[in-house]
């Protein structure tokens, strides 16, 4: 008898905040530009390989070019897990030179020795970001605004692929971009997690994983499954009567609105569930952000949102002349505003045309978006013109999945996810993501989950110019994205403010 899983991984994101103080400014610009430099990957021939880096920064910290602080601002940031070797010890100071040639004193007691190899997490990300616009090209054709967490569904199929075998583990791997061994993919799935706890509330960014299993009473699952999601995920296992579909319904509904600060409530609808249910993964994640600077509300006016070249609607419009990282290619403008320390920011990418939201969807690629983030750089001033604006998209991923080749997963006949139980008695009935969004002046609040149900069988200086504009008052494409390794956590768009 063929049993049946549920996943559901969660996302929650706000975000709201204090303006901040030009040297604090400063701090998030110049540890973004070194932020930058890590992502490209472009160090000079003379630096040092990283094999040989003994010592790593153990968690985000200022950095001093010309000596220990004296009574002045920082002359950037490292983030967390920046590989250095200590050059010079200066009392409760110490010198150091980063994997990206910064030589700069930094507090003594950021700074540890290195446990064995840091583990590589680039390639899990790019291949997340395959996997994030190859599904919303998926879902592109429904109308309307559009939000998802493909961190969060990535990594509850990362869950779920932990039991695959077979055809069904292979599909599963094309899909999702997997190319790593499976060990070596859950430590990586493991290390970029940690990326994602990293952040500090102190210093504006909040952000907190938790992941579940959910089982049948009396159903047995393999120790070395259970072992992966419990060492890998931090998922622990909750027996429930699945016999009591309402009850266990509610109960992980429960779980779901509790992780993500109420945000998302009924993830599972009423016969989501059936007595046959034998296990279920959750995956949930909240997030509460500070924009590095927050819009005035008294600056917020009503204003004109084209939804068409031809229609038009008025809505509330925030305004802000800053400072902000600022590129346009490709009849395309692209916006960046960083949230608290700067680890994560939101990218909001506006096609120049009024119409344009369509052909700059068919153009989202990795290596795209990639070309297009090389060419932002800081501009002292830009005139941002935003529209405040709430989402809420619910999606049954089941037929987008296999549609990207995940097909046998949800193939009663042919799913292999034997290394969950030790037979072929398992397979996916449905996946079922359900996403919040809301941005205002302090920032911005966002929540996402995701349930897969399984069944049984049967620049350079230029002299003054003016500064550009950035009017998002058509429909636009926005993300947010990591900084320190690029990944995508969330990813919609925008066309209609109000809806």
């Amino acid at each position: 008898m063929r049993m049946c899983l549920v996943m559901l991984p969660m996302i929650m994101m706000c975000f709201g905040c204090n303006r901040a103080e030009d040297a604090r400014r400063k701090t998030v610009r110049n540890d973004l530009k070194q932020i930058e430099l890590a992502l490209k990957n472009d160090h000079e021939s003379n630096l040092l390989s990283d094999s040989e880096f003994s010592q790593v920064i153990t968690a985000e910290t200022v950095y001093y070019t010309t000596g220990p602080q004296q009574s002045r601002p920082p002359d950037g940031q490292f983030p967390a897990g920046t590989q250095v070797n200590v050059v010079e010890e200066s009392g409760s100071y110490v010198l150091v030179k980063s994997e990206g040639g910064i030589e700069a004193y930094v507090a003594a007691d950021a700074v540890r020795e290195q446990e064995g190899a840091t583990v590589e997490v680039s390639g899990i990300v790019e291949g997340g970001n395959r996997f994030a616009f190859d599904l919303y090209r998926q879902l592109r054709s429904q109308k309307g605004n559009l939000f998802f967490s493909p961190g969060s569904i990535s990594t509850a199929l990362a869950m779920t692929y932990a039991g695959a075998a077979g055809k069904t583990e292979n599909e599963m791997a094309k899909t999702l971009y997997f190319q790593l061994p499976k060990d070596q993919l859950h430590e990586g799935m493991q290390a970029l997690q940690a990326y994602w706890t990293t952040p500090n509330k102190q210093k504006g960014v909040r952000l907190n994983l938790a992941n579940r299993l959910w089982g049948n009473e009396g159903y047995e699952f393999l120790p070395k499954f259970m072992a992966v999601t419990r060492e890998k995920y931090a998922a622990e296992l909750t027996r429930l009567d699945f016999g009591q579909t309402e009850r266990a319904r509610q109960t992980i509904n429960d779980w779901v609105e509790n992780q993500t600060e109420d945000k998302i409530a009924e993830l599972l609808p009423a016969g989501a569930l059936s007595p046959d249910t034998k296990l279920v993964l959750t995956n949930a994640v909240y997030f509460h952000g500070i924009w590095a600077d927050p819009f005035k509300k008294d600056r917020t006016k009503e204003d004109t949102f084209h939804l068409t070249a031809t229609d038009s609607i008025t809505v509330p419009m925030m305004h802000r002349s800053d400072e902000f990282r600022y590129g346009a290619v490709d009849e395309l403008q692209i916006l960046e505003l960083p949230y608290g320390d700067g680890s994560l920011s939101m990218v909001v990418l506006l096609p120049k045309q009024i119409d344009g939201l369509s052909g700059l969807e068919s153009r989202l690629t990795v290596q795209n978006l990639q070309r297009w983030m090389a060419s932002v750089t800081y501009e002292d001033e830009v005139k941002v013109y935003l529209p405040k604006f709430r989402a809420t998209s619910q999606f049954k991923m089941a037929d987008p999945l296999k549609a990207l080749g995940m097909e046998s997963a949800f193939d009663p006949n042919a799913a292999d996810f034997s290394g969950m139980t030790g037979g072929r008695d398992l397979f996916i009935s449905e996946v079922i993501h359900k996403a919040f969004v809301d941005v205002n002046e302090e920032g911005t609040e966002a929540a996402a989950a995701t349930g897969i149900i399984m069944q049984p069988t049967s620049a350079p200086f230029e002299e003054a110019k003016e500064p550009p504009v950035f009017r998002a008052d058509h429909p636009f494409v926005f993300m947010i994205r990591d900084n320190r390794n690029g990944a995508i956590m969330f990813l919609g768009r925008i066309t209609t403010p109000l809806e």
